[in-house]
């Protein structure tokens, strides 16, 4: 059985938000049964636009972004307590880049960084032995754009990725077409991250890279693109990546807006998960071939609401949650370990904006 915060059959769920819209406060905890699908609300802390959020491997800190009404960015450490959910803040640091969207941390929580999305950069922060966040060590600037002008005008850092060995940074950048692939050793003081990219992972023309997933053996990388709604397929190794298949989330009749945003695999292994914003709402669902990691689509399935920007497989992989922006509320699945296929639970919360999920799971 599963371990947990309180009960082998329960687990905590953080959930990230944008308070901008005045419809929630921050940081909110809640209590996941992973038999019934059920969610009961547990604590909160009010901190800015907390889009994105990591939790520490030891599970005693969380450390979230925030998009700062100014426009500018900050990142947050929380010292976070299982029981009851608490989470009490311990500093915050700017981030010297604008709109950070995502934030990660190493294994050894030596470092915490975000990825600067108007800033078209990520920051390094160092991590204290008391989870506090030091100024940051380095902050990585990209140059270069995109044939859209309209949204790659400049470098658009969306997210970073840590290879499974940790010792490549991959940097998922919208508005220059490609995944960067940096050297990284978190025992180098101060610059834990190499200062030029060693690598280059191209994506189509004009397609966004948003986010990436590896496969459970660590040999292929999926990546999503936000402005195409497309998968592309990388065969991955020691920092290099090939691209084998590029697979799109919508059909080929589809006409409205798209927006593709979170991305995940089943812990099995055998299924990928992709979900659409824009006028689609849904989530797109593949098959994943063992044998050389491309993908085949099963189905596209409604979300039950609008903007699913972050959607989260519970641990053991029996439920899905989808966090809707612009309905808000996030919504529980039951999926099917063989068809790979949700259908609704009824199971809801209704909740001010929510964008991020996180399980605290060991």
């Amino acid at each position: 059985m599963m371990a947990c915060a309180q009960h082998d059959d329960t687990m905590n769920l953080l959930i990230g938000t944008y308070t901008h819209t005045g419809k929630s406060e921050g940081i909110y905890v809640y209590t996941f049964d992973l038999q019934t699908g059920k969610l009961n609300y547990k604590n909160k802390v009010a901190t800015e636009n907390p889009s994105f959020l990591t939790i520490s491997p030891d599970r005693k800190f969380v450390y979230a972004v925030n998009e700062l009404n100014d426009g500018k960015g900050a990142v947050s450490a929380f010292a976070y307590e299982r029981s009851t959910g608490a989470l009490k803040l311990l500093n915050s640091q700017l981030t010297d880049g604008d709109d950070p969207c995502n934030i990660i941390t190493d294994k050894a929580n030596k470092h915490v960084i975000a990825s600067n999305y108007s800033g078209g950069s990520f920051t390094v922060f160092g991590v204290l032995d008391n989870g506090t966040l030091t100024p940051h060590q380095q902050v990585i600037q990209h140059d270069g754009s995109g044939p859209d002008k309209d949204r790659q005008e400049k470098p658009h850092v969306h997210s970073a990725t840590f290879s499974p060995d940790e010792r490549f940074l991959l940097v998922q950048d919208l508005g220059i077409d490609r995944i960067k692939v940096y050297a990284y050793d978190e025992k180098n003081e101060g610059q834990a991250v190499s200062p030029q990219a060693i690598s280059d992972g191209v994506a189509s023309p004009g397609s966004g890279p948003r986010l990436i997933t590896f496969s459970k053996n660590g040999k292929y990388v999926y990546l999503i693109q936000e402005m195409k709604s497309a998968v592309t397929v990388y065969r991955y190794d020691q920092g290099r990546l090939t691209p084998i298949q590029e697979i799109s989330m919508l059909p080929s009749s589809f006409q409205g807006d798209v927006g593709a945003a979170d991305i995940h695999i089943s812990p099995d292994g055998k299924f990928l998960y992709a979900s659409n914003r824009g006028d689609a709402n849904d989530i797109a669902i593949y098959a994943i071939h063992a044998a050389n990691g491309k993908l085949t689509h099963v189905e596209n399935q409604s979300v039950g609401g609008k903007g699913p920007r972050s959607f989260a497989i519970a641990p053991g992989g029996k439920y899905v949650l989808i966090a809707n922006q612009y309905t808000n509320d996030v919504l529980v699945f039951e999926r099917d370990a063989h068809t790979g296929l949700l259908k609704t639970t009824g199971e809801k919360i209704t909740l001010g904006a929510p964008v991020c999920l996180v399980f605290d799971e060991f």
